[in-house]
């Protein structure tokens, strides 16, 4: 997929009003999901990803210092935090609120859902938390929780109220 199609689809599915404003959404999720997932999984998914998408992530994971043991834990694990932090994380990149935060976040796990090999997005999926994982696509999510989810409409099948 090239790095135009990317943002048209993210733009359309989110409801943005242009191109800059899908642009900085992706950006600001990718830059987010790098902190949270380990650097080894990002660079994987930096490499299914136009350059222009590629490059956030890998800068994310290149900037990670701190102590031996704070870099290891980063490069293993990624950061924690729970929904409120990834969306108050791309809100604030995206200088959106927290609820349209969310709505573009979802709208690109749609788009990157169908864009790169479904065996990486197992992986990617695999280190996120429960509540993360709600901004997944629909079909995705059921099958990730076994169908367990009780999600019903909402942006990209996640909960509202939890």
């Amino acid at each position: 997929m090239r790095y135009d199609e990317l943002t048209d689809q993210v733009r359309a599915r989110a409801r943005l009003p242009d191109r800059r404003s899908a642009e900085r959404a992706v950006r600001a999720t990718l830059e987010t999901l790098a902190e949270r997932i380990p650097d080894g999984l990002a660079d994987h998914l930096a490499a299914q990803l136009p350059t222009e998408a590629a490059e956030p992530m890998r800068r994310v994971a290149a900037s990670h210092r701190g102590s031996p043991e704070e870099r290891a834990y980063r490069r293993d694990h990624g950061e924690r935090f729970d929904l409120t932090g990834f969306a108050g994380r791309i809100a604030w990149r995206t200088e959106h609120t927290e609820e349209e935060a969310l709505r573009e976040a979802s709208a690109f796990f749609e788009v990157l859902d169908a864009a790169v090999d479904p065996e990486l997005m197992e992986k990617v999926y695999g280190v996120l938390p429960s509540d993360i994982r709600a901004l997944l696509p629909e079909a995705r999510a059921e099958i990730d929780d076994g169908g367990r989810s009780g999600r019903g409409g909402g942006a990209g099948g996640r909960r509202s109220g939890g």
